[in-house]
């Protein structure tokens, strides 16, 4: 049975430093094992941060065995509930090409869709139950997604477990924040031997989709 838990990151002394026009929805799906959790840790970080009402929910799904999961984060100056329903999500981010089709539906009209570059044979498929969609690159491409070889470039930067904060990073440029709060979040947030290469990842990722 998926698994919710919810978090209430609470409004930082000093009121809001970050103007949004309204409350903010960005959801994060993927698959179990690709740090979904950790960014949306690092989104609400840097909301909480400068001042903004951050309220974060996580479905685990089958996490352990490659199922679903989602985690859906909201900032705002005063957040009043965890709704997200389709076509609310202001931005979408997918560590998964599967799991962006699934996802589409939640994008609003004028949201951004980032996509990582990657399929995972699901467990549906594993087990017979349902086939691989075809032509997914052609599907992302027709919705606008903004599709990102982030596994490619973890490698590069030598932590291939950093695909999550390239995407991180991809995410940070549809949002209000300077770099400088997203850096220093990785920099409490990650092991401390991985916080050059999570900040290098960081920024390739959003040299990604500026380009």
């Amino acid at each position: 049975m998926p698994h919710d838990t919810s978090t209430n990151y609470g409004v930082a002394e000093g009121g809001a430093r970050v103007t949004l026009d309204g409350t903010k929805t960005i959801l994060l799906v993927g698959v179990g094992g690709q740090g979904t959790i950790l960014a949306g840790q690092l989104l609400a970080m840097v909301a909480a941060d400068a001042g903004l009402d951050v309220k974060v929910s996580e479905i685990h799904g089958m996490s352990q065995r490659g199922g679903s999961v989602s985690t859906i984060v909201r900032v705002g100056e005063q957040v009043q509930s965890m709704i997200a329903d389709p076509g609310c999500a202001d931005i979408v981010v997918a560590f998964e090409a599967i799991e962006a089709l699934r996802a589409r539906q939640f994008v609003r009209e004028g949201g951004s869709l980032f996509v990582n570059d990657e399929q995972i044979t699901p467990v549906p498929v594993n087990i017979g139950t349902f086939k691989m969609p075809e032509g997914v690159h052609e599907q992302l491409e027709k919705i606008g997604a903004r599709v990102i070889d982030a596994g490619g470039i973890a490698r590069e930067v030598g932590s291939p477990r950093s695909t999550n904060v390239v995407l991180v990073g991809a995410l940070s440029t549809a949002l209000p924040f300077e770099v400088s709060e997203w850096e220093d979040a990785i920099r409490r947030r990650v092991p401390p031997k991985t916080v050059e290469a999570n900040l290098k990842a960081f920024a390739r990722g959003r040299e990604a989709v500026s380009a």
